[in-house]
């Protein structure tokens, strides 16, 4: 059927649309009731760099890329717009920007989760008395209530991905956005929340808690922005939108956008995203996301786990009364650094890299010191190879780029056994890099694991849409959702994990040369 002509004597089919809006890829997905993809479109994501260390989105840019790939995967599908019957919205996290309330004209671009301006306050803050005060208080509390909710002030430590810091900065830096707080006309918002106003046209303004919860700023244990948090680093509290569940009817594009309007059904952070289309909705449940960073998520259902150190407490997402928590853990630089050996001609396509990898026994003793995008416990870690030798080649290279992706999945899965003390299930894969055959199986050789990769690697995309559908009735409930699953490969250990550890102890030596470089 051809687009814009729809068999108007037949009941229309109907779609739904799932637009994930990632770091490197705005991506955007046509399912069907079964949940196979009809049609899709993908943009690459512009960032700007307009000093070292700042990572920046055009507004307008990122506007132009949302609408064309909703268009042109409506269309390479061979449908009318009038056949959506919702929208799901994920969108990568922390990214901000704001703007004036009464004429919508932002500030500033928006301001990447990378980005890396504040580290001179975060810095200060780290160093400060205050800071130390904090931890006591919070030390006492947490000893003589046993709240957990005290435990994470106890040792909070500022870190540049933090959006806090990055919105205090904003404040002090840009004098209109704080002209504009000061009289309640300013307005915050990730990039779910502006591209609801956007889409809207101003008549919505709003987030979802998982959104909400990943910016750092909203207190999970309370389900509200952090009054305290904000008091300190003189944020505003008139900034922040209000707080939806995740899977809700948010309202309805404008009509002149797509020329029908079509309902806004959720709208979810990335990572959350992913655990949801993953079907991981059981306490224990495991998802892995290897894409641009790394990111372990643990379903811990209705209890939420204070910080420890590496992990921090998430809200997965809410639907109704029920709100389920994660805590995650991260790694930085897993497809960046692949991104960056292609750049340099280590290889010419990404496909290579596992068999090249199996071509030579092992690295060689050349190890892979992540660091392109710097680390937030480090800021000054240097991203490096060590142990090169005059028989070095770009097999051991790519090799040891990869060992370190499962080096580093391996000290985060110890932290998550540690610290969350769940009985871990099943493992699920997802993004870019679990195409990665080397690294997938190099993992569940390291933690002695089973782990799924689902057919589609687009999980963020695929759980907007599950969440949108439930939300409109498309889908009737999560068990529905779980027989749409479709598993493409297992990988189960095939080696003891004690095979890799001279190789990964000259790895972590290597780590240790290149901190604070």
């Amino acid at each position: 059927m051809p687009c814009g002509q729809p068999d108007i004597g037949a009941a229309p089919a109907r779609f739904m649309l799932g637009v994930d809006v990632g770091s490197t890829m705005v991506k955007c997905h046509v399912y069907d009731r079964a949940a196979v993809v009809r049609g899709s479109s993908y943009r690459k994501v512009e960032s700007l760099y307009p000093r070292p260390g700042w990572v920046e989105l055009d507004p307008e840019v990122l506007w132009s890329q949302f609408i064309g790939v909703i268009k042109e995967a409506v269309q390479g599908a061979g449908l009318h717009m009038r056949q959506i019957a919702g929208l799901g919205i994920s969108t990568q996290r922390g990214t901000f920007i704001t703007w004036h309330k009464r004429t919508g004209k932002p500030f500033h671009n928006f301001i990447s989760w990378q980005d890396l301006r504040s580290a001179e306050l975060v810095n200060s803050w780290n160093k400060s008395l205050l800071l130390k005060v904090i931890h006591v208080i919070f030390t006492v509390l947490h000893f003589l209530t046993g709240n957990d909710r005290y435990l994470a002030p106890s040792f909070l430590t500022f870190s540049t991905h933090q959006t806090s810091m990055k919105l205090s900065w904003v404040f002090k830096n840009i004098h209109e956005a704080e002209e504009a707080a000061k009289k309640n006309n300013c307005c915050f918002g990730t990039i779910d929340t502006w591209l609801l106003y956007r889409l809207t046209k101003g008549s919505v303004y709003a987030t979802d808690y998982s959104n909400a919860s990943s910016t750092g700023i909203f207190e999970p244990f309370t389900k509200c922005w952090n009054p305290t948090l904000c008091n300190l680093l003189s944020i505003p509290m008139s900034v922040y939108p209000p707080v939806r569940d995740t899977s809700f009817n948010f309202g309805s594009t404008d009509s002149e956008i797509f020329g029908v309007p079509i309902p806004i059904m959720a709208v979810v952070a990335d990572q959350q995203s992913a655990m949801f289309g993953e079907c991981c909705f059981h306490s224990g449940d495991v998802k892995l996301t290897m894409g641009t960073g790394g990111f372990w998520n643990v379903n811990t259902g209705e209890h939420l786990f204070a910080s420890r150190r590496s992990l921090y407490p998430l809200i997965g997402w809410k639907i109704g009364e029920e709100v389920v928590y994660l805590t995650e853990g991260s790694i930085s630089d897993i497809g960046t650094a692949i991104k960056w050996a292609q750049d340099i001609e280590l290889f010419t396509n990404v496909d290579e890299t596992a068999e090249m990898a199996r071509s030579v026994a092992d690295s060689q003793g050349v190890s892979f010191i992540p660091g392109l995008q710097v680390s937030g416990d480090d800021p000054y870690l240097c991203a490096s190879f060590m142990g090169l030798k005059p028989s070095t080649n770009r097999n051991h290279l790519v090799r040891a780029i990869l060992e370190s992706v499962a080096f580093r999945n391996k000290l985060l899965y110890d932290i998550i056994v540690k610290k969350v003390h769940i009985p871990l299930q099943t493992i699920r894969a997802d993004g870019g890099v679990s195409n990665n055959s080397f690294v997938m199986q190099m993992t569940s050789d390291l933690i002695n694991k089973k782990i799924e990769k689902p057919a589609n690697a687009d999980m963020s995309s695929l759980g907007a849409a599950f969440l949108a559908g439930l939300a409109s009735g498309f889908w009737t409930d999560k068990e529905e959702l779980k027989k749409l699953r479709r598993i493409e490969a297992v990988f189960e250990p095939q080696k003891d994990s004690e095979e890799y550890r001279p190789a990964m102890d000259a790895w972590l030596q290597a780590m240790k040369h290149s901190l604070h470089w």
